[in-house]
């Protein structure tokens, strides 16, 4: 009986077009850090949102029916 032969992988070939990121996968997180960086440098320019947000309303009404 004999053992079969294992065949070796072809080596990996250079990435063509597929192989290339698009533009703006690498410009959006440098947006998203140039947005960032701005907002801690000046802080006085990140305001909080007004009034009470839904998400606060829909958890406290969670809260009040698991209550009972």
């Amino acid at each position: 009986m004999s053992a079969p032969t294992h065949t070796r992988p072809h080596p990996a070939t250079r990435a063509g077009v597929a192989g290339r990121l698009p533009w703006w996968a690498l410009a959006l997180p440098v947006l998203a850090f140039a947005a960032l960086l701005a907002l801690i440098l000046n802080p006085s320019d990140a305001h909080a949102a007004t009034g009470d947000p839904a998400i606060t309303q829909l958890f406290e009404y969670v809260q009040q029916l698991m209550a009972r």
